[in-house]
């Protein structure tokens, strides 16, 4: 019998969590911008820059969790045809690719973020800081590599209880 550890849940779909809440922020704060410009006539001004603030957070806190569920796209019918020796060698490369190119995107994101905190640059109506925006990114990218191993290798054989989503609960 598992013990149960609601902390240890919580951290780890804390991403799905994340996303989450953004994507109700968007969906109630773009339906109410409807209503406001076309039934009442006074649209909010500062919709766009909350709208693009929760869109860049529901990307990059569902990242890891499409990594951890196995939700990202995979051409795994090819692979399946050769014999398993050649199948781990071409896991090997495709580990190895992963990891190159999303420490890329981590590098990158790091200096892309690095932009705005010496620019202090900030939207033009609410002055969100950039940074605060675009801050998830090298968060997430160190998520998704964690999580890409941790389900590949790690919790490999452990039985994980999911819900209908596929979500580790």
């Amino acid at each position: 019998m598992k013990k149960d550890n609601t902390f240890l849940k919580i951290v780890k779909n804390l991403d799905i969590f994340v996303a989450v809440v953004a994507l109700i922020v968007l969906v109630g704060l773009t339906s109410s911008g409807v209503v406001m410009r076309y039934v009442i006539g006074k649209p909010f001004t500062w919709l766009e820059e909350v709208q693009l603030f929760c869109m860049v957070w529901i990307v990059f806190g569902a990242g890891g969790a499409a990594f951890r569920t196995g939700n990202h796209v995979a051409i795994e019918m090819v692979v399946e045809m050769f014999p398993k020796p050649v199948q781990k060698v071409i896991g090997i490369i495709v580990d190895l690719v992963v990891l190159f190119v999303i420490s890329y995107l981590f590098v990158q994101s790091i200096r892309f973020v690095g932009v705005f905190v010496s620019s202090e640059r900030a939207t033009s109506i609410l002055k969100i800081p950039y940074t605060l925006i675009y801050g998830i990114a090298p968060v997430s990218y160190l998520v998704m590599i964690v999580s890409y191993f941790t389900s590949k290798y790690i919790n490999k054989d452990e039985e994980q209880e999911t819900n209908e989503e596929g979500v580790t609960i």
